[in-house]
């Protein structure tokens, strides 16, 4: 039996009131609300988020494999799934791959690695960041976010909690929507042609996925129709002939439309809502369409989610929409007047890795002093070379100080600068996100998340930050948090 081992979705802090927009422009928004991506976010730093929940809840397995599929990549040429590989502190024998450019890659290397039966444990991480013009569809329908989907094959270290009964992909050649390489916003053909093909696509798809797993529409507990056109969506989740009740929430009136993401993101929000016996459905339509199916394992009453959609979706602050302009590079605010860094040293980096990517310092054997950033010499004793590494990026910490600082370069001013006390021992410096700097006091609890600092001449400086650990589970995804079964 192969199918899903654990899986989580990562949704960004902040959200944009959708009626904004028109409130500044006379037109475009609507309702509900859509996720932005920080200042110092992109595909990448999210996915390491999702798949950081998704390892959480699933400490035993091991991936054999990582490959990350987004359709906005931090980078070309660079394999983006490396620094994924460097923040989880995978060995070098795991292989990281890249599905990239295409907003069907993600329901592509998903489906791809669940039909690779006896291959190992694959983590699957998807991510996307969706841009459009003020006002336009894009931009309100849009949404950023991540999932990360551990999968593998049944067994010791890895029980099933979503077996994978079967699916089914159709293809087809025609233009609907497209992006240039270089171009920030997409393209989109008249509304009615894509409708005209993705209802027929997706109804074929359906049909012969239900007929390879043996199951009937009536069947299906839940099922969720996404996809970037909105109309054919609608219109397909009205054909598929299932009872009243089942078709899940698509998540588009709360976090938007998260492009190569989204087909991971609703699985895992009904996999968390799902209890075990039920078959369950994913209809991604994109170039075609995709349909994957699964049934619940009794396995699921003992797995639980890191930190739940429905936690992250309302735990959200809003943010203005000039800010949003602003982080999307659609306006141009007057920056702090100090000098722009400098681009990050790549040798440093790599001769740093674990302290960079991982977050890992050092501790004293004899002492258990611990040293952030690592050290070669206690700070106590003055012992020498007589360190064992220690992980701190899943460790919460208490805030001693900290300074608010208009001054330095910031994509998003003021920094807030803190001295976190680490539990189980280290201090360091860290710069807080996520939040209002107004309520930051002294003695609140942070936890930390993989971010960028900046970019200078096109290479991202990717580091840990500290954000506060709110209601409902740590800022960094921790807390318990059961899923329907246990609840």
């Amino acid at each position: 039996m192969r199918g899903i081992v654990s899986i989580a979705g990562y949704v960004p802090y902040r959200r944009l009131q959708r009626s904004a927009v028109a409130q500044v422009f006379g037109s475009g928004g609507g309702k509900g609300t859509r996720s932005v991506a920080s200042h110092d976010e992109d595909t990448t730093t999210m996915g390491v988020e999702a798949a950081r929940l998704a390892v959480r809840s699933a400490p035993a397995a091991a991936p054999d494999a990582i490959w990350f599929a987004t359709a906005s990549p931090a980078y070309l040429d660079k394999t983006n799934a490396t620094t994924i590989h460097a923040a989880l502190r995978q060995p070098t024998h795991v292989s990281a791959f890249d599905f990239g450019g295409a907003l069907r890659s993600g329901a592509g290397a998903l489906r791809s690695s669940l039909a690779a039966a006896g291959t190992g444990t694959t983590l699957v991480v998807l991510s996307d960041l969706r841009d459009g013009l003020p006002t336009s569809a894009d931009e309100s329908a849009g949404g950023d976010g991540a999932a990360a989907v551990l999968v593998g094959d049944d067994g010791p270290g890895t029980p099933v909690i979503a077996e994978y009964l079967g699916g089914a992909s159709v293809s087809d050649e025609f233009l609907d929507r497209w992006r240039t390489a270089g171009d920030r916003r997409s393209k989109v053909w008249e509304e009615r042609f894509g409708e005209t093909r993705y209802v027929p696509l997706g109804a074929e798809a359906w049909e012969a996925a239900l007929k390879t797993v043996g199951v009937s529409a009536d069947q299906v507990d839940q099922v969720a129709v996404t996809g970037m056109h909105g109309r054919a969506v609608k219109a397909l989740a009205r054909k598929l002939g299932v009872r009243d009740g089942v078709l899940a929430d698509d998540l588009t009136t709360t976090v938007g439309q998260t492009g190569a993401a989204h087909p991971g993101l609703v699985l895992a929000s009904m996999i968390e809502r799902a209890e075990p016996g039920q078959v369950l459905a994913v209809v991604a339509l994109a170039d075609g369409a995709d349909v994957l199916v699964f049934r619940t394992t009794d396995s699921l009453g003992a797995w639980s989610a890191s930190h739940t959609i429905a936690d992250q979706i309302a735990g959200a602050a809003d943010l203005p929409y000039g800010k949003f302009l602003s982080w999307r590079g659609m306006v141009t605010p007057e920056p702090p007047r100090r000098p722009e860094p400098q681009r990050v040293s790549s040798t440093a980096a790599w001769r740093n890795e674990e302290w960079k990517f991982g977050f890992v310092g050092s501790k004293d054997r004899s002492s258990e002093a611990v040293h952030l950033p690592p050290s070669r010499i206690s700070m106590k004793g003055g012992a020498v070379d007589d360190m064992e590494p220690v992980d701190r990026a899943d460790t919460e910490a208490t805030i001693a100080t900290y300074t608010i600082d208009h001054l330095s370069y910031s994509a998003s001013p003021p920094i807030v600068f803190a001295v976190l006390d680490f539990d189980g021992g280290g201090r360091f410096p860290l710069e807080l996100t996520d939040v209002d700097p107004t309520t930051i006091e002294i003695g609140d609890k942070v936890a930390m998340t993989f971010r960028k600092l900046y970019t200078a001449d096109g290479i991202h400086d990717y580091f840990w930050k500290a954000k506060p650990v709110r209601t409902g589970g740590s800022a960094a995804g921790g807390g318990a948090a059961g899923n329907s079964a246990a609840s």
